[in-house]
């Protein structure tokens, strides 16, 4: 193992229930996380995201393979001290206010009063509910709670945050604040592990994703590796090209498509674009723009899904 590594899982397998009715959440999956990194775990209801998180926290127990936290074995209680953990729908005693569920989560993680004292108002603010320090969890909406559940995850002041769908139930406004907030947190050095099945902000705020599907890690790579679209180009003109001109570029490409203000062309190699740029300008056309294609994460994980099926 690297020596950067925040988060490393070499071959975890889980299997749950026995004879023709066990279900293999995790199949040998392996995946590393560097320091101060965002990584996204995307896949379907039932891929094994959650379970893979909570092996990783010594929740579950692995039936094979190895996890591992700061090059600790994840087992092991010191692995877990430098962690922070948000798990899909959490619940809070709902006749503590935010202020005493946050103390009390706080001092269970073994912070001293001193430090909550300061902390804690300082979290409230952070994930905006100052205002509703003092009242009954009872009387929190959804989102909230979401917010109060991130906050107990940050009251530790913890190098490695595992957040399992933390913008769930929270409002437009409330995910923007939400992504600032996991940026500041890398920023600051903090290694975030993001399970959402909301893939527009996993892409907002993503270094890297995986995908799983059936227990497997199908997929992997940064966002700018997984969602360009070969050699595919936008090319923006003025004025567009005209019929007979779209023709003379088929000659040059493997296909070619026009969309109002350009066209859009796939080329064998990325330096052919070139001929098509020089071909274009030669016959009175303007270059606005030319950009290689990007497809959105949600196509990729769609067009994923559908190659394994």
């Amino acid at each position: 193992m690297s020596a950067v590594d925040a988060i490393l899982a070499a071959g975890l397998r889980k299997r749950y229930g026995r004879g023709a009715r066990a279900v293999e959440a995790l199949r040998g999956v392996s995946l590393q996380v560097r320091p101060g990194e965002i990584y996204g775990l995307l896949g379907r209801n039932g891929a094994g995201k959650t379970t893979l998180i909570k092996i990783l926290l010594d929740i579950v127990r692995a039936d094979a393979g190895e996890g591992r936290i700061l090059d600790q074995p994840s087992g092991r209680p010191q692995a877990r001290r430098p962690v922070g953990y948000l798990p899909e729908d959490h619940r809070f005693p709902e006749y503590q206010t935010g202020e005493s569920a946050l103390r009390l989560h706080g001092a269970m993680a073994g912070v001293a009063s001193a430090t909550l004292r300061r902390r804690v108002p300082e979290l409230l603010e952070l994930v905006g509910l100052t205002a509703a320090a003092g009242r009954k969890v009872r009387g929190y909406s959804k989102g909230m709670k979401q917010r109060l559940g991130l906050a107990q995850a940050l009251v530790g002041d913890p190098r490695i945050l595992f957040l399992d769908e933390p913008t769930d139930g929270v409002d437009p406004v409330g995910r923007a604040e939400i992504r600032a907030l996991l940026e500041r947190l890398k920023q600051q050095d903090r290694t975030i592990f993001l399970n959402s099945h909301l893939l527009s902000e996993v892409e907002r705020v993503c270094d890297r994703v995986g995908i799983l599907e059936g227990g497997l890690l199908v997929r992997e790579g940064t966002l700018d590796a997984l969602t360009r679209a070969g050699n595919v180009f936008r090319i923006e003109t003025a004025p567009p090209p005209t019929p007979e001109l779209l023709e003379q570029l088929r000659a040059l490409v493997v296909a070619v498509e026009a969309f109002p203000g350009g066209v859009e062309v796939s080329v064998e190699r990325e330096p052919d674009v070139d001929r098509v740029v020089d071909l274009l300008r030669a016959r009175g056309v303007g270059i606005r723009g030319l950009a290689g294609k990007r497809l959105s994460l949600e196509e990729v994980f769609l067009q994923t899904l559908e190659a394994g099926a």
